[in-house]
Order: C-alpha cells, then structure tokens, then sequence
C-alpha cells in the first residue's frame, strides 16, 4: 500500500524500539538586532515526528515574524535532515531579517556535497525512511527552488564535525557570511573617531593616518599669486595625484586600457566560453557540458555577472559587451 508523504512519511503510532531517538534539543537562535545576542527558542527532545513538526513550525514562524519570505515546505526539507545526523545538536540560526536559514548539525557529515545536491543519491536507511522520503529529493529541490527565485543553497562542513546547510533569498555571493552574528556589539568601538574638517577636510570618516595626504596640503600656506603657475601650463584634473601643476608634457597620462584585467578560474573561463557559444547557458547548460554540479556552476555564474561579464536574464546568463570583449582575449 503506497504511504504518504504528507506531512512526514509514516502515519500514526510511536516509534518503535530500537528506533531512531531524539536525545537533543534543538536551538533556534534568532538574530533579531545586530547589535545584541540572539534569543534562542529551545525545542525539547521528544517522538521524531513530532520533533521535527515542532522544529520546523518552530523556524517558520520566527522567520515570517522578521519579515522573511522562505516557504514553509522549503523549511522542512532541511530540518528533514536532521535525521541523517542522528538528531546531533540540531541548531538553526535566523538571519537577515528571516530571509536567511543557517541549519548545523555535529553528525557524520556529508563527504561528497556535489553528489548529495543530485537528485536520487541518498544516504538514508531503511530506519531513517520511517520519517523521511529517502530519495535523494530533499537538497537538490530546496537548491532549485532557492536559485528559482533568484538566492541560494550552500552545503559546508561544521567546525568540529557535521554540516552546515544555508538557504537564503539572496545570490550566494551576497548571502551573509558566517562570522555576521559574531559580536557585532563591538564594531562601534572599531570605527575612527568623526574627523574634525581642519583634520582630514576630504576624508570623512578616515583616521588621521589614513588621511596624511590630505593633512599635509591643509597644513601647507595658501600659495601667492606669483608662485601660481599659467593656467596653458597646468595639466588637467585628471592627471596622476602630485602632478598638478606641472607642465603638461612632463605629466602626460598612460594610456587606459579598453577593458579592465581581470584573472578568471578555469571554471569561469569555461563558462564565459559556452555563453558566447551559445549566446545564454544556465547551471544546467555547464553540468551537461563539463561535469560538476549545479551549485558549481551557480556561482561561476554570480562571479561572471559580478565581473559585468554576463548578465542574467531568467534562469540563464547571456554574455555582455564587456564579456565578449574579454572572451575574444581567452
């Protein structure tokens, strides 16, 4: 008799013995202001399945409180997951206004990360199938749904073992790093002091040493009308800092190249080169091409568009003026 999957895959009764156990709570820290610690909601061991309903609610909600816009079925999937690392220290961080999920675990951890955001690879038991699908659905189709809407998915490994999995609406390159909750309390004492005008007048913002430049010309006399140079002989703005003043010819400016040079990765060199072959590629394009995994791809991608090289237009990336240019140089 088939079984549904909806919203976890075994209905009713408790877990049999021997079976999978929650013996930790899970922390749902949520980073409500960057200035101050998270508040951390705690979800209590208890039945498998309704750990994970509760944790998944649990995330849900507190992300839709911040603003945040991942569904809840997108939730679910990953915290799914927790049953791959035996229930280890489930821990889940809410950032960037709930639009970014960090989901870490201290389990077995995933070896191959590539093969794991493929549809049909799974590491799950005939035990782990009693609440989960086990069909090597759940990465790849939170990492399609993400980059569907223009974010992301990242698979990583934890700090002393187990994985870390971050879903957010925003481009992998542009998705809050790690260390963004680390005591933020203490980033105003590293700011420079607000410069007085006579101190730096043209760098706001800037310690003293930073602005020596600056200082130096404030601290030099108005010069006199004599020592003024004729205006035929002063060089224009544009010429290299320390030259004004000077006579042109012993001033002139090398010559700015057409495009600015830039190093890509062997990756991104490949991907430029299909783009122009084809005129658009998308994730899907490159694996079928040259191998590796969507999320590989993915980011080459977002690299190519940071460069100006491409620009996305729906799923795919069409080469740019810019990138033309520079493919005629690979």
């Amino acid at each position: 008799m088939p079984r549904d999957f909806y919203p976890f895959v075994e209905e009713g009764g408790d877990e049999a013995p021997g079976q999978l156990e929650v013996s930790h709570p899970a922390r749902v820290a949520v980073y409500d202001d960057a200035a101050a610690a998270p508040r951390v909601v705690v979800v209590e061991p208890k039945g498998v399945r309704e750990y994970l309903e509760e944790i998944t609610a649990t995330v849900s909600s507190l992300s839709r409180e911040q603003g945040g816009s991942i569904p809840f079925m997108v939730i679910r999937e990953i915290v799914e997951n927790f049953v791959h690392a035996y229930f280890q220290a489930p821990t889940i961080s809410i950032l960037d206004g709930g639009n970014t999920i960090r989901f870490s675990d201290q389990g077995p951890g995933i070896r191959e990360k590539d093969l794991a955001l493929e549809y049909g690879t799974s590491s799950a038991t005939e035990e782990m199938k009693r609440y989960i699908r086990g069909v090597g659905s759940g990465l790849p189709y939170v990492q399609q749904y993400m980059e569907g809407k223009g974010g992301s998915l990242s698979v990583e490994d934890n700090i002393s073992g187990g994985t870390v999995v971050t879903i957010s609406t925003r481009p992998a390159d542009e998705a809050p790093v790690r260390s963004e909750a680390a005591a933020p309390a203490a980033q105003p004492q590293q700011r420079a002091p607000w410069p007085q005008p006579q101190q730096a007048p043209y760098g706001w913002g800037q310690p003293a040493a930073v602005a020596q430049p600056w200082q130096q010309a404030a601290a030099q006399p108005w010069p006199q009308a004599p020592q003024q140079q004729a205006p035929q002989q002063q060089v224009p703005y544009q010429a290299q800092p320390g030259a004004w003043g000077a006579p042109a010819q012993a001033a002139q400016p090398p010559a700015a190249p057409a495009f600015p040079q830039v190093s890509l990765s062997e990756r991104g060199r490949l991907a430029l080169l299909l783009s122009l072959e084809r005129g658009s590629v998308g994730p899907t394009d490159l694996v079928q091409a040259y191998g590796s995994s969507a999320a590989t791809w993915s980011r080459e991608l977002s690299s190519l568009a940071a460069l100006g090289a491409v620009l996305k237009a729906g799923q795919k990336y069409r080469p740019t003026e810019y990138g033309r240019a520079l493919g005629g140089l690979l």
